[in-house]
């Protein structure tokens, strides 16, 4: 290979040497604008300085050059740069590189993802190895091959690019994790049983046990699944929660184990599981009553083995996760009603948290509505609002069937609906409404076949006949509504 100058262009001319030089005189020839970013060049030469800020200034951006090495803490202090030249013997020792490995040290110190390229006429491959072993990116002998060079060059900013790219993943990492895995101290409470739970999360956190959250809907259980992984020794790595209920029976063991492509129609790539993206961290499985008992049984077989198999391959890989499971539903009836897993209650439950429902929270209500007063403000550009006085008391008064969730968005109600500062009674008369309609059910006969006829009837009239959410609101599967409307003869 050899370059040819006419008038202002350079042609290569390659005879098949290497097909990755070949490439990258394409990929030169190509980006003309400026393709090496900024330079700098220090070595005690200056006929070598000049010699490769001539060849350089036409592809890279700007060329700095500095003879003097001590200068470089100036230079890293008052600039930034994509690629660093370096000489590694200095005047006070000619051959042995020892002033090259001080400042590549003194480099690093600075900027751990500096991009350094080592030159030198004294070469040799011990110290080669040396410097990539110090932080190095690449090492030429000087003097250097014009091609090998640019394409070393062309290498390194390509490196410089990624570490750039994986900086600002960290950085979008730290703040999703900022956003998304809130502290322990948002669990918003002062009463009694919040603090049981405080004790709970405490005790347990610090261990690697599994975990079992029951409680109503909107009680908060994530929140409660996220404190425990902030605050155990997991908390470095991933956090992953996946709603149970949401997953189809045909997708479970793609979503939860994985597959390798080709595995189904639409398996176009490998795909890891949420067992795997979980690993060395927390799984979270919310609404784990709602799974079917097929699909218990791979569950179960995947905690007892610490492994799972993706679909389409034979190929066991062992997974290291803490375990938090949430469900609303009453799994030791439906164990009893033969529709849960003894065996998987038992491995899903070292530890029981009982979440309180927001009605048995009455002191904690004001708290909880201030603290969604001021998110909602701020996010809707509204004046600094507050409760008044009469509001927090009809807000007590009321009884959350929906819990902290309910309270949540009657507040951001409030807040978009309001044209005052201060949020009075009338702001959440919605509520009312709801209380009312919630009251007009009278029982004028106690018996409880009857009774539960006519909660049945209710919840199937109220969603207009759909089996699976009359099943939800009443706590059930669908398996149970079935044989109690059966019973019924509805």
């Amino acid at each position: 290979m050899y370059i040819e100058k006419n008038s202002d262009n350079y042609n290569w001319h390659c005879f098949g040497e290497s097909n990755l030089l070949h490439d990258f005189m394409v990929y030169m020839n190509d980006n003309q604008d400026k393709a090496l970013g900024k330079i700098l060049i220090i070595d005690d030469d200056e006929d070598v300085l000049l010699a490769a800020k001539l060849l350089l200034k036409k592809y890279a951006q700007h060329v700095i050059i500095e003879k003097n090495p001590k200068k470089i803490p100036f230079l890293l202090n008052n600039d930034t740069y994509d690629v660093i030249m370096l000489d590694m013997n200095f005047s006070k020792d000619i051959t042995s590189g020892k002033e090259g490995f001080y400042w590549l040290n003194q480099i690093l110190d600075k900027d751990p993802n500096a991009v350094v390229v080592l030159i030198t006429a004294f070469g040799d491959v011990e110290m080669a190895v040396k410097a990539l072993k110090e932080g190095a990116t690449d090492f030429v002998l000087k003097p250097w091959q014009n091609e090998k060079l640019l394409a070393t060059l062309s290498a390194s900013i390509k490196l410089k690019e990624s570490y750039r790219e994986v900086e600002q993943l960290k950085k979008a990492k730290k703040q999703l994790e900022h956003d998304i895995n809130q502290p322990f101290k948002e669990i918003i409470g002062k009463s009694k049983a919040i603090h049981e739970v405080f004790n709970l999360i405490k005790k347990v956190a610090r261990t690697d046990a599994n975990v079992l959250i029951l409680g109503e809907n909107g009680t908060g259980k994530e929140l409660v699944a996220r404190a425990i992984h902030q605050n155990s020794e997991r908390r470095e790595n991933t956090f992953i929660s996946v709603d149970m209920g949401s997953i189809t029976e045909t997708l479970f063991e793609s979503e939860l184990f994985g597959h390798k492509r080709g595995a189904f129609t639409d398996a176009k790539e490998d795909r890891a599981g949420r067992f795997e993206a979980a690993n060395k961290g927390s799984l979270f499985l919310d609404e784990i009553g709602n799974l079917s008992l097929p699909l218990q049984s791979k569950l179960l077989t995947a905690l007892q083995k610490r492994e799972v198999i993706r679909l389409g391959t034979n190929k066991a890989i062992p997974v290291d996760i803490r375990l938090i499971c949430a469900t609303n539903m009453p799994l030791y009836e439906m164990v009893n009603e033969k529709e849960f897993r003894q065996d998987l209650l038992y491995r899903m439950n070292t530890v029981e948290i009982h979440l309180p429902p927001l009605r048995e929270r009455i002191e904690d209500i004001p708290l909880l509505a201030e603290h969604f007063v001021a998110i909602y403000s701020k996010k809707y550009r509204c004046e600094n609002k507050s409760l008044s006085g009469e509001a927090v008391v009809k807000l007590q008064k009321y009884p959350w069937p929906g819990n902290i969730r309910e309270l949540q968005h009657a507040v951001e109600r409030a807040i978009i609906m309001s044209e005052d500062s201060k949020l009075g009674v009338n702001d959440f008369f919605f509520l009312s409404k709801k209380n009312s309609k919630s009251q007009d059910f009278a029982m004028d006969n106690f018996n409880l076949d009857v009774v539960e006829k006519n909660i049945i009837q209710r919840a199937i009239n109220m969603h207009a006949g759909n089996i699976s959410k009359a099943a939800k609101e009443l706590g059930l599967t669908r398996a149970s509504l079935y044989r109690r409307l059966e019973k019924h003869g509805l």
